[in-house]
């Protein structure tokens, strides 16, 4: 398996369910590194909350947060593509009062959101950072607006369908996501591919959630977890095992590292 550069989702991937890196996950990861493969990190977190994990591996490649919709750059943090996304403002707050949720608007320049919970304060406390505004997001003066998340408690396949001419929709088990169109983890991924000049055939990706689909199909071999949804291991090349076993780690011990290619030739 000739792959030369890796990109690994965060949540349900790489981390635990309480947030942290295994060892073993961690050993992983310099084991690829050390034998001079490009990691690197594709989630759907904002950037203040997936740079202490890049920093706590010791990456130095470019971070794909937001589901794509931006790419940051790995000393300074600074944004080295925004992908923005238009909605009708009137309309999507409308819907999203006249239906129980929560709603959280990631901008360029911070997050808004409708109330907090224990994902925010989780946020706060990794990235220091806190919202900008909590409240009656129709009174909220945001702009450059990056991502949608919409949190209902369940899925609504039929509410995110009334979006699907405006923006990019990623349907979960507890409401949506909207994105501008075109925009993936692989339009990212494509990107930096160009820019390090890495072809898609050379590329691992690793993930567990519809987010992560499209990417699976689309490199060279694509990984999903042992936790994540049949239609996202039906995308996928193999499934590995469960985030809380090190399924990362199971998967590139077994198919990446030097010692096992050294093992079957």
């Amino acid at each position: 398996m000739n792959v030369r550069a890796v990109f690994i989702d965060m949540d349900g991937t790489l981390l635990k369910a309480s947030n942290n890196i295994s060892r073993r996950n961690m050993e992983a990861i310099y084991g690829l590194i050390n034998q001079g493969v490009q990691v690197f990190l594709a989630t759907g977190r904002h950037y203040e909350v997936t740079a202490p994990y890049h920093k706590e591996i010791g990456l130095r490649t470019p971070m794909i947060c937001l589901n794509g919709a931006a790419i940051h750059e790995a000393e300074t943090g600074r944004a080295l593509q925004m992908r923005t996304v238009q909605l009708n403002e009137e309309r999507f707050h409308q819907l999203t009062t006249e239906n129980p949720c929560n709603v959280m608007i990631h901008t360029a320049n911070g997050l808004y959101c409708k109330e907090t919970n224990e994902e925010i304060e989780y946020w706060t406390k990794v990235g220091q950072i806190p919202p900008r505004y909590i409240g009656d997001l129709r009174q909220a003066n945001y702009q450059d607006v990056l991502k949608y998340s919409v949190r209902i408690g369940a899925p609504r396949p039929d509410l995110s369908a009334l979006f699907k001419k405006e923006a990019e929709v990623i349907n979960w088990n507890d409401g949506f996501e909207l994105v501008a169109p075109n925009v993936s983890k692989w339009s990212a991924i494509k990107s930096l591919l160009q820019t390090f000049r890495i072809r898609p055939s050379e590329v691992a990706a690793i993930g567990d959630g519809p987010n992560d689909i499209e990417m699976l199909r689309n490199v060279g071999t694509g990984v999903a977890m042992g936790n994540a949804s049949e239609e996202v291991k039906a995308a996928a090349d193999f499934v590995t095992g469960h985030h809380e076993n090190d399924g990362l780690a199971e998967f590139i011990e077994t198919y990446l590292h030097n010692s096992y290619k050294s093992n079957v030739i």
